[in-house]
């Protein structure tokens, strides 16, 4: 009789397991695809509850049943952090497989060629799913303009870092390269270009315009750029204006390059591998001037003569710009 017990609880047992695995690889309840968030020092108990609430678990019994499955593979220990996108129809040995591999979302976070230190910073503390704040505004012309990845629950501190440590790395690489009149240290080839950088609206001229600079450093001219002025004249909350005057012209700053000699004292953005290696290898040309086109781009001058024409074509389309925005407001 003892022996019939024995033999009955062992079939019974076999079924529960068979009953049970079946269960734990069967697909789930969602038809579609999923996203969690599953905290930093979430434990399986916490994260069975959190996949309940998001619907990838159906009820308290599959509940249970991920629990005891996640341990009885050994996935339970290494679940992991992180943004996941689970895909529909997804089982429970699926949720933790996917979790024990850390297969996280990868997020994409893009520094713009030409946003100041400030701007970057701005622009990490409203990027979603970044944690911790910045101590400080990182120096300005140390961060690397490109696409960044990163994870949910990643530091806006760890980001900087990569941003700072792929700018080292990308001025040392075009530095290998520079042309014989480069700037003459890769301080100051970066703050030429942030210059270049901030005045190229039209890439291909960015060599060229790089190459206006060389040529008035080399004669002792004043750049006379613009963007040096405005960024002078940064406001205590990282903003930068947009407009200039015949006044901020006039003012005596640091970086105001129509009042000092040679370069400001340092970069007024962070210029991208396009900006920094033009700085580095200048168009051949003996251009002295520039002024905007019309067309995005702009016009390139050897002489004040020649410069004086392109400077009087430009009023023209200015004029007649205002004269069809006046015309379109009446």
């Amino acid at each position: 009789m003892a022996l019939v017990l024995v033999l009955a609880a062992s079939i019974a047992g076999g079924g529960a397991v068979r009953w049970g695995t079946v269960r734990f690889d069967r697909p789930g309840p969602t038809t579609g695809e999923v996203t969690v968030v599953v905290p930093r020092g979430t434990g399986v108990e916490d994260i069975s509850r959190l996949l309940v609430e998001r619907g990838l678990i159906a009820g308290e019994a599959d509940r249970l049943l991920f629990k005891l499955g996640a341990k009885l593979t050994g996935l339970a220990t290494r679940l992991r952090a992180g943004e996941y996108l689970f895909p529909a129809g997804v089982s429970l040995r699926g949720i933790a497989d996917l979790m024990a591999r850390g297969a996280a979302v990868v997020r994409r976070l893009t520094l713009a060629e030409g946003l100041t230190s400030a701007e970057a910073a701005e622009l990490l503390s409203r990027t979603e799913g970044l944690e911790g704040a910045l101590s400080a505004t990182p120096e300005e012309g140390s961060l690397l303009p490109e696409t960044y990845h990163y994870s949910w629950g990643d530091d806006r501190a760890d980001i900087v870092r990569r941003m700072q440590r792929g700018m080292d790395e990308a001025l040392d690489r075009l530095w290998e390269k520079r042309a014989s009149d480069a700037p003459a240290s890769k301080r100051d080839a970066l703050i030429l270009a942030s210059l270049v950088e901030k005045e190229s609206g039209v890439a291909a001229e960015r060599p060229r315009i790089a190459a206006v600079f060389r040529n008035r450093l080399k004669l002792g001219m004043r750049l006379q750029s613009d963007p040096t002025v405005l960024y002078g004249r940064e406001r205590p909350d990282g903003a930068v204006e947009r407009t200039i005057t015949q006044s901020d012209l006039a003012r005596a700053t640091p970086y105001n390059t129509y009042v000092i000699d040679g370069l400001p004292p340092g970069p007024i953005c962070n210029p991208g591998r396009a900006a920094i290696e033009a700085a580095l290898n200048p168009a051949p040309s003996n251009d002295l001037y520039f002024v905007a086109d019309g067309s995005g781009g702009h016009a390139f001058a050897a002489t004040l003569a020649g410069h004086n024409k392109n400077v009087a074509q430009w009023r023209k389309i200015e004029k007649k710009r205002r004269e069809a925005n006046g015309t379109a407001a009446d």
